[in-house]
């Protein structure tokens, strides 16, 4: 199978500041990619350099068999993009913002337009001005304008951002009608429970990619760890000595759950033993395995080497 993407020692400098470190990637043809990581990780840029809009500093990017540096148009005739930020006309309606898009790729079939507003439920809004799309919808559109021409490679950056539950999920069921399809698609976001749904991670911090695999593989990274599990209330005193115990890298909370990842010295004897000098409450710690999150943290939570 050809590779959609194949990236190696990319880089990007801005003056003495590296936003991109050398990263290896590579996506498959039917794949749904996530790159995730903390805000100024690198996640945008990285999108940017392979969508054609800033250059690279180094290293080479081959996307659907040609060379970013040397056939930069003809990739651009065959990838979408959905940035960030809306990259809509507000006040054109949605049938004239994809229209506009067609035009920009040469694309004349009115038809394709009529079947892609009614696969994204846009029909019904199909006279009404851009700007007066909530944001949900307006995530659609852009959706739909970066798909008028058929790309084989969709880029999306953080595609649901600051949208409801129930749209991110119907979004994510077109994505996966799109990866079915044949479709390659590169997705940024800050979700764990997005990361769960991608076929293939890689999490950047500090503009260096620190793991890469299935999220099944990633979670086993964590597998030299001792992770561990407890209800806990409102002792303010146990939860700020928690920290300062002996082995304990990471600590999370959920509500009144708390993630403990240790190292092999903390045991959960040991765990066991600092919680029942703490008699406010009971502790019932239980071992468990890394989440994705655990991992997420436990790798970008560090300062640049």
């Amino acid at each position: 199978m050809t590779s959609s993407l194949v990236v190696n020692n990319l880089s990007k400098r801005f003056g003495d500041f590296i936003a991109v470190d050398n990263i290896d990637l590579e996506l498959q043809p039917g794949e749904i990619f996530g790159l995730l990581g903390p805000n100024a990780a690198g996640k945008t840029t990285t999108i940017r350099m392979l969508s054609g809009i800033i250059r690279p500093s180094g290293g080479t990017a081959n996307i659907l068999g040609f060379d970013l540096f040397d056939d930069l148009e003809s990739i651009k005739s065959r990838i979408g993009y959905v940035a960030q930020y809306f990259a809509l006309y507000p006040e054109l309606t949605v049938t004239e913002n994809l229209s506009f898009y067609s035009g920009i790729y040469g694309v004349d079939d009115s038809q394709r337009q009529t079947d892609l507003l009614e696969q994204y439920g846009l029909n019904q809004f199909a006279d009404r001005y851009a700007g007066q799309l909530s944001g949900g919808y307006k995530r659609r559109l852009s959706m739909v304008c970066a798909l008028c021409h058929d790309p084989e490679l969709v880029f999306l950056d953080e595609p649901t951002a600051g949208i409801d539950p129930v749209t991110r999920k119907e979004l994510w069921d077109l994505f996966y009608e799109l990866a079915m399809a044949g479709k390659t698609l590169f997705v940024t976001t800050h979700y764990m429970e997005e990361a769960e749904r991608c076929h293939q991670l890689a999490f950047l911090s500090h503009g260096k990619r620190v793991a890469q695999g299935t999220p099944d593989e990633i979670r086993r990274m964590l597998v030299h760890k001792q992770i561990y599990t407890f209800s806990a209330g409102k002792d303010m005193a146990m939860l700020k000595a928690l920290p300062r115990l002996e082995g304990v890298d990471l600590i999370n909370r959920f509500g009144n759950s708390i993630r403990v990842v240790a190292d092999d010295s903390l045991t959960l004897e040991k765990l066991a033993g600092f919680l029942a000098e703490w008699p406010g409450e009971e502790y019932e710690p239980v071992q468990t395995t890394a989440n994705l999150e655990d991992v997420f943290i436990t790798l970008t939570s560090g300062e640049p080497s």
